[in-house]
């Protein structure tokens, strides 16, 4: 009978499925996608972000150990609108046959040009988007767990609507006039679509771009015309630009805003939502008389 055992254990080991305790593997392009995959996967999702913690998703170099996570994945969740140009060499690289899903897909995108501007998750409302397309990718790859993937999801719009409103009360205390400012590049074009705060960009859509002579004194003079009372950092971003036209136009360093990127899990937004409100309560704090 003893020596049945292990027999028994092997069979039993193949009629059993083995992906009853197996989480869904799901690979994202960067920190802020992978934090909504998290919030709708829960437990039941494995997440890997490509481009990870305060990194610059704009100037990412695959490595090849990138292309064994991806050709390993389930699932391959992108941003979209231009912002992963890496991402063709990097799927043929890997021999990945996982879907890939466009988050940002239903979301009619700002043009800044010829080029689509990539920064959608900055209006909470496309925020949801990418939520609800996230969760019906996860439905439809993992069909068992789709209750649960549904639950997470209507909890964490909800979540999404009253930071929506966070915003806009937080905006509201913002005197119409003052409510202008400098960001290291243009990523926050959606935020000011959405809540009516002008920004001003040196730098592009992407970090890729660098501002000529030209342009910074064209920045520069257009801050002292209009009387724009504050200049934000980035997480990742070169702060002597920015130092620069804070000392030429005597416009308040308001701190750091969090763009492209989210902070590590022990940074002050380790989350989307931590970020929003990072971010509004800077403004707030730089722009409020």
């Amino acid at each position: 009978m003893k020596r049945l055992l292990p027999v028994l254990g092997l069979l039993l080991s193949l009629v059993v499925p083995a992906s009853a305790d197996t989480k869904l593997s799901v690979i994202t392009s960067f920190s802020i996608t992978a934090d909504f995959v998290r919030q709708v996967g829960g437990d039941k999702v494995a997440v890997t972000s490509l481009v990870g913690p305060d990194s610059d998703v704009h100037v990412y170099t695959p490595t090849p150990h990138d292309a064994k996570e991806v050709g390993a994945a389930k699932l391959l969740i992108v941003n979209g609108l231009g912002l992963e140009g890496w991402l063709p060499r990097l799927q043929q690289a890997s021999g990945s046959k996982a879907p890939i899903i466009v988050a940002t897909q239903g979301i009619t995108p700002r043009k800044r040009g010829s080029d689509a501007d990539p920064h959608a998750w900055q209006s909470v409302g496309n925020a949801k988007v990418y939520v609800t397309n996230i969760r019906d990718a996860l439905v439809a790859a993992d069909p068992a767990d789709a209750e649960t993937f549904k639950a997470n999801a209507a909890r964490y719009l909800g979540e999404l609507d009253a930071l929506d409103r966070e915003v806009r009360t937080e905006v509201d205390k913002i005197p119409a006039e003052r409510r202008k400012v400098i960001s290291t590049h243009d990523a926050f074009g959606y935020f000011a679509d959405a809540y009516g705060i002008a920004f001003i960009a040196p730098l592009g859509v992407s970090t890729e771009t660098e501002p000529s002579a030209r342009d910074v004194a064209e920045i520069i003079r257009q801050v002292k015309k209009a009387g724009i009372p504050a200049v934000f950092l980035e997480n990742f971003n070169d702060d002597r630009l920015i130092g620069r036209i804070a000392a030429e136009t005597g416009a308040k360093i308001g701190g750091t805003l969090y763009s492209d990127a989210l902070s590590a899990e022990n940074g002050p937004v380790p989350t989307y939502i931590a970020m929003v409100r990072h971010n509004i309560r800077a403004l707030t704090s730089a722009l409020v008389r």
